[in-house]
């Protein structure tokens, strides 16, 4: 096509716990072979998709490189669709000649954000989070970070590659305490274990089968709040087309400045 110099494909389902599941692999499969199909047939001379650090599942504790392989149990249904639309779809396409990029960001926060994790520090500043898990831990990127993320590789970034683009690895505890810091408000100081999540998402998984539970509550969003960490490394990124992520501080500072501003929070 001409005029067309790249496509970036970054829809994406993601929501955890609620009960109709179904846009997933309608949204996260099918629609990344429609994309990528189209990019074929129309011969786009590069594209960059977005995948997820998710695709490698729960990392327990390891920073994973772009060369980690997993292949389940997924804890999510957002995990395991982007784990098919990664492994059975775009990457099988690279290797029959399509001239594609694929970035896989981590966490992504920022101001304004309506992402679990804008959602989990618009709660903490409203004093709504009663209880914060255990172990719980993934890479935040900021959002303008990740969105450069993307620029690069579509200027600088080997076709056929895959580079993680996530940000600085911290717990969701340690956040929380930044974040107290950053405030004065104070974090929560009830932390629940790993077991005990996992012990309340199998009796959820069958509370669910029989009443409609809020998606908070349910087994699913409990199993990926169990001490689970979905983190990588971003070496790869800064080593080939110089990406960076700036601190979390510097980021969570901005960010909670803005809702604190513009969300009707009083600190």
């Amino acid at each position: 096509m001409r005029g067309v110099d790249g496509v970036f494909h970054a829809a994406g389902w993601y929501r955890v716990g609620v009960r109709d599941k179904t846009p997933a692999q309608r949204i996260n499969v099918h629609g990344t072979r429609n994309v990528l199909s189209m990019m074929q047939e129309l011969q786009i001379p590069r594209g960059v998709y977005t995948s997820t650090v998710a695709v490698s599942g729960d990392t327990r504790g390891r920073l994973v490189d772009e060369s980690y392989e997993f292949r389940g149990p997924w804890l999510s249904e957002y995990d395991r669709t982007k784990w098919e639309a990664h492994h059975l779809v775009a990457l099988p396409m690279i290797r029959a000649g399509l001239p594609l990029v694929i970035v896989q960001p981590g966490g992504v926060y920022g101001p304004g954000d309506t992402s679990p994790q804008g959602q989990l520090l618009r709660q903490y500043l409203q004093r709504k989070l009663a209880i914060v898990p255990r172990g719980a831990a993934l890479c935040w990127g900021h959002v303008e970070d990740t969105a450069r993320g993307h620029l690069l590789p579509m200027e600088r970034g080997a076709v056929g590659e895959r580079y993680i683009i996530a940000g600085p690895p911290a717990a969701i505890v340690e956040v929380l305490a930044l974040a107290e810091r950053i405030t004065g408000i104070s974090a929560p100081r009830r932390r629940v274990s790993p077991g005990v999540l996992r012990a309340s998402a199998k009796l959820m998984s069958v509370v669910e089968r029989i009443v409609p539970l809020h998606e908070t509550m349910s087994a699913e969003y409990f199993r990926v709040a169990a001490g689970v960490t979905y983190l990588g490394s971003n070496a790869k990124a800064q080593r080939e087309f110089g990406f960076q992520a700036r601190p979390i501080e510097e980021g969570l500072r901005e960010t909670l400045e803005y809702e604190l501003a513009y969300s009707g929070i009083a600190s």
